[in-house]
C-alpha cells in the first residue's frame, strides 16, 4: 500500500487547532480540504439547529448547545451523531455550491501540480480528486509533525495562486482540513474508491473535476 495502516500502540502525534489532526509516522491518512463558502450561511445555521433536536431526541434533554451536549452522549449515540451529520456534509459536498473555481481546469491544474511538487521529498502522494469546491486525497509522511505543516503550505500555495489567476483577494479554503488515519486494508481500498467515484457520483462531466489515481 501507500503507507502503513494506523497503528494504536505507535508514537502518534495529535496537534490541536480548530480540531485534532492525528499523524503517525509512516501512516496513510485521508485528508480533506474544503472552499470557503461551500456551505451557505443559512444552511450552516439549519445544520447547528438539526444537531441540537437529534441531540435532545435521543437524550430527552435540553440542549442549548450541541458541542457541549455531545461529551455526555454515550459511546454509541456519539458514533450515531457523527455518522449521521458527516454524511450530511459530504452529500452536500458533492452537490457543488459556491463558487467553484477548480470546476476549469486550469485552476484544477494549480492543485494537482501542488499536491505532487513534493512527492517522494516529504511525503508519499496516493490517489487525489480534485473537485469543482474540495478536494480529496491519500498520502503518508515521513514524521508526526510533518502533516499540519504540509496542510499548511498546500492550503496557502494554492490559494496565493489561484487568487492571482482569478485577479481576486480574500479566503479560498476553510482554515483547516479534514484529516482520518487509515485503520485496515478494507478501509484504505474503500476510500480509494470513494476517491475515484467523486465526480461520477456528482455526475459531474469529465473535465470539471481532475483525478489521479496512484500507481502501487
Amino acid at each position: 500500500m501507500l503507507g502503513e495502516c494506523f497503528d494504536p500502540n505507535a508514537p502518534l502525534s495529535i496537534s490541536e487547532h480548530y480540531r485534532p489532526h492525528w499523524s503517525q509516522t509512516g501512516a496513510i491518512v485521508f485528508i480533506t480540504f474544503r472552499t470557503q463558502d461551500f456551505i451557505p450561511q443559512e444552511t450552516l445555521h439549519r445544520w447547528e439547529r438539526d444537531k441540537i433536536d437529534w441531540i435532545e431526541r435521543s437524550t430527552g434533554q435540553p440542549s442549548p448547545n450541541w458541542r457541549s451536549s455531545v461529551s455526555n452522549l454515550t459511546d454509541d449515540q456519539r458514533r450515531r451523531f457523527l455518522r449521521e451529520f458527516n454524511r450530511h456534509r459530504e452529500a452536500y459536498l458533492d452537490t457543488c455550491q459556491g463558487q467553484c473555481p477548480f470546476r476549469d481546469p486550469a485552476l484544477a491544474q494549480i492543485v494537482h501540480d501542488a499536491l505532487l511538487f513534493f512527492n517522494g521529498q516529504r511525503y508519499r502522494m496516493g490517489d487525489f480528486c480534485v473537485m469543482p469546491n474540495h478536494v480529496h486525497l491519500l498520502a503518508s509522511f515521513r514524521s508526526q509533525q510533518s502533516l499540519v505543516e504540509q496542510c499548511d503550505s498546500w492550503l496557502h500555495y494554492t490559494a496565493r495562486e489561484v487568487n492571482r489567476a482569478l485577479s481576486q483577494k480574500g479566503k479560498l479554503w476553510q482554515q483547516e482540513p479534514f484529516d482520518h488515519l487509515v485503520r485496515n486494508p478494507r478501509q484504505y481500498e474503500y476510500l480509494r474508491n470513494y476517491i475515484r467515484m467523486n465526480g461520477p457520483k456528482a455526475k459531474l462531466a469529465a473535465g470539471e473535476y481532475l483525478y489521479r489515481r496512484h500507481s502501487e
